[in-house]
C-alpha cells in the first residue's frame, strides 16, 4: 500500500476489540472510532464488537461509547444522527482462556456478517496483557476466524509491549506467524501516529531547503527528548518489567530516530519506507559509558509533596528499575559517521514534551563575522504536546551596526484557528481498515530495535554502578548533564 489520499475510505469489515473493557479502549479507540465516523472515514457497513468478561449488555456497552466520547474526544458530542453509530456497537461476554467460548464467538460473528454484509473480513485488536497475544492468535485460527484465504481479509493488531527483549519477542513473534502471515499483524507504536512524527520524512525530503544538508558535513548532532511531568500513575507492576529503556526506548524512540535518520526510499510504499527505518536499527552503535539511567525520589510540585519511585504503590522499596534514561548512539553508515544521537526520556521531569532537536554545524570564524560568536543554526521538530516547527537562524540586528543576534521561525500547527489535530488512534485505525502498514512495525524492525537495547541492558547487568537518584521536578540526574558536556555540547530547551 502506499499513501494514496482517494482511498481514505476503506472496506467494510467488523472491528473485534479483545480487552474493551480496558482504559485503552475507553480512552482511546471509542473517542478514535467516533472521529472517523464524524469525518466520514467509516464504511456504512462497519461493525464493531467489543468483547470482555464482564457482565454486561450491548446497551451497556453503546452508553459505554457515549460516556467516553463526552470525555476524551477531541471532538465534541453531537446528539444529531448519532444513534447509526451506536447501532454499529455490539458486546460478547467471553474469558479469553475459555477454548470452547471462541467457537461461540465465531458463530456471533457470522451472524454480524450478515447483517452488515462485512464479507468475513476483521481485524481483531488486541487490547489485552501480552501473555494472551499468542494465546487469541491460535485460537482464532483453530477456530477458523483467520483463514485469509483470498475471499476475505483478517488482521490482527497488536498493541506494546511485543516481548520483554530479544527473546521473549522471537518466541512471540513465532507463536503468532503459525497463524497470521507477516502481512496481516499490525504492531502498533502510537507515536508514529502522531501528526508531526508522519511529518518527519515530508519535512525531510519534500523541502530543498534541508535535505542537501540532512548529512555529517551540515548537522553536528541530533536530540530526542521524550519527557513527563507525572509518575508511574498506579502502573508500579508494569514498570518494574519494563522501566524506561523498554517502556520508551525500544519502541518510541528508535521509531523517531530512524524518521529522521533513514535514507530516501525507492518510493513511498510501505515495504520500501520499512527497509530504510531497519537499515537504520541496523548500524546503530552504543557504548557501555555514554548511557545514564536515573530514577526519580522524593520532591515537590505547586507547594505538593511527590513520593520517590519506590514509594510509589507496588514497587520494590529496594527497586533500581529505571524511570530516566540518557544514552549516546551512532549511526555507522556514510551519511550520519560522526554525527551523535542523544536521546533522553524520564518521568516527574519539569516539562512535558517531545521534541527532535537538529543542531546544525557552526559556520568558520571568516569574513567580519570573525569576532562575532555565531549561534548555530537550529531546526526543532514538535511532536506533542504544541505540533510544530521551530527554526533558529542568523541575522543583523536593525540599525547602524554590524550586530549578529539570533532570531526564529516557529510555525506550530496546533496553534492554527478551527485546527484540531487527529489523534494517533484516528489515523493508525484508519490505515488497519484500509489496509495500510506504513505507520506499523515490521518484525525486522522489532527484532533489530531489542537487539539495541538488550546491549544497552547487558551494560547494566555487568555494572557495578548504582542508580542515580534524582528530585522529582528535575532534569534528571546531573551525570545526564555531563554525558553532553564531556562532548562540548548541552541539552537545548527553546
Amino acid at each position: 500500500m502506499t499513501f494514496n489520499a482517494d482511498s481514505r475510505v476503506s472496506e467494510p469489515s467488523i472491528l473485534v476489540i479483545f480487552g474493551a473493557t480496558g482504559d485503552l479502549t475507553h480512552r482511546k479507540l471509542y473517542p478514535a472510532l467516533y472521529n472517523l465516523w464524524k469525518d466520514g472515514l467509516m464504511p456504512a457497513e462497519q461493525c464493531i464488537v467489543a468483547v470482555g468478561r464482564r457482565d454486561k449488555d450491548t446497551e451497556g456497552v453503546r452508553q459505554e461509547v457515549v460516556d467516553s466520547v463526552k470525555e476524551f474526544s477531541r471532538v465534541e458530542w453531537d446528539d444529531e444522527g448519532v444513534d447509526s453509530f451506536l447501532q454499529r456497537f455490539h458486546y460478547y461476554q467471553q474469558d479469553l482462556r475459555d477454548e470452547d467460548s471462541y467457537g461461540h464467538l465465531r458463530e456471533f460473528l457470522h451472524d454480524l456478517d450478515g447483517q452488515y454484509n462485512t464479507q468475513g473480513n476483521r481485524i481483531f485488536f488486541l487490547a489485552v496483557a501480552p501473555e494472551y497475544f499468542g494465546t487469541i492468535a491460535e485460537r482464532l485460527y483453530h477456530n477458523d476466524m483467520a483463514p485469509n484465504d483470498g475471499t476475505s481479509w483478517q488482521r490482527l493488531v497488536i498493541e506494546k509491549p511485543f516481548g520483554r527483549d530479544l527473546e521473549s519477542a522471537i518466541e512471540l513473534n513465532t507463536v503468532i506467524n503459525r497463524h497470521f502471515d507477516e502481512k496481516s499483524i499490525y504492531r502498533i507504536d502510537h507515536y508514529l501516529g502522531k501528526e508531526m512524527a508522519q511529518n518527519i520524512m515530508i519535512l525531510r525530503f519534500a523541502n530543498t531547503l534541508f535535505e542537501p544538508l540532512w548529512n555529517n558535513k551540515y548537522i553536528d548532532h541530533v536530540q530526542i527528548s521524550l519527557t513527563e511531568t507525572v509518575g508511574v500513575e498506579g502502573r508500579g507492576p508494569y514498570y518494574e518489567q519494563s522501566g524506561a529503556l523498554r517502556d520508551m526506548v525500544q519502541n518510541h524512540m528508535l521509531q523517531l530516530l530512524t524518521l529522521v535518520a533513514m535514507e530516501p526510499p525507492v518510493d513511498l510504499n510501505t515495504e520500501f519506507v520499512r527497509d530504510e527505518k531497519v537499515k537504520i536499527l541496523r548500524s546503530l552503535r552504543i557504548h557501555p559509558k555514554a548511557v545514564v539511567r536515573g530514577q526519580y525520589g522524593e520532591g515537590t510540585k505547586d507547594g505538593r509533596h511527590l513520593p520517590a519511585y519506590r514509594q510509589e504503590d507496588r514497587v520494590s522499596s529496594e527497586s533500581n528499575v529505571e524511570t530516566f534514561l540518557a544514552l549516546k548512539a551512532t549511526v555507522e553508515n556514510f551519511r550520519w559517521a560522526g554525527v551523535p544521537f542523544y536521546l533522553r526520556t524520564g518521568k516527574r521531569l519539569p516539562r512535558k514534551y517531545s521534541e527532535i532537536i537538529i543542531k546544525f554545524k557552526k559556520l568558520p570564524g571568516v569574513l567580519y563575522f570573525k569576532n562575532e560568536t555565531l549561534d548555530s543554526n537550529v531546526l526543532v521538530i514538535r511532536v506533542q504536546p504544541d505540533e510544530g516547527v521551530y527554526l533558529k537562524f542568523n541575522a543583523k540586528r536593525p540599525g547602524t551596526g554590524e550586530t549578529i543576534v539570533p532570531v526564529t521561525m516557529d510555525f506550530c500547527q496546533s496553534c492554527m484557528d478551527g485546527y484540531n489535530s487527529p489523534e494517533a488512534y484516528e489515523r493508525l485505525l484508519h490505515d488497519v481498515m484500509r489496509g495500510d502498514s506504513t505507520l506499523f512495525t515490521r518484525w525486522d524492525e522489532v527484532e533489530h530495535s531489542w537487539r539495541f537495547v538488550d546491549r544497552v541492558a547487558r551494560f547494566w547487568q555487568e555494572s557495578s554502578d548504582d542508580i542515580h537518584i534524582y528530585p522529582s521536578g528535575t532534569w534528571g540526574p546531573v551525570q545526564s548533564e555531563l554525558l553532553m558536556r564531556e562532548d562540548g555540547r548541552d541539552w537545548l530547551y527553546l
